[in-house]
């Protein structure tokens, strides 16, 4: 008889553990969902930095060229000048 009730006891003590370790997972497995969604949206974002950086690096070489082209712009138009008025 008293086998029994502690058996019962125990098994409720186990039950009780179970409910409350079920009531602690939940919240954390429903906001699983939220942190995967903010893992997709900064890898996505991270995807359009890398785009961004290759953008800017097409850039930065077409303004060297400008830059290289108007410096020979400047220095053509100096031989001009210099050539009118050594006339």
């Amino acid at each position: 008889m008293l086998s029994a009730m502690v058996l019962w006891i125990a098994l409720a003590v186990v039950v009780v553990a179970l409910i409350v370790l079920v009531a602690a997972v939940t919240p954390v497995v429903g906001r699983l969902s939220g942190l995967d969604r903010a893992l997709r949206r900064l890898l996505r974002r991270q995807e359009q930095a890398a785009a961004l950086q290759q953008r800017v690096a097409v850039l930065q070489e077409s303004v060297a060229g400008l830059q290289q082209r108007a410096e020979a712009a400047q220095d053509h138009v100096a031989v001009i000048k210099a050539g009118r008025g050594a006339s």
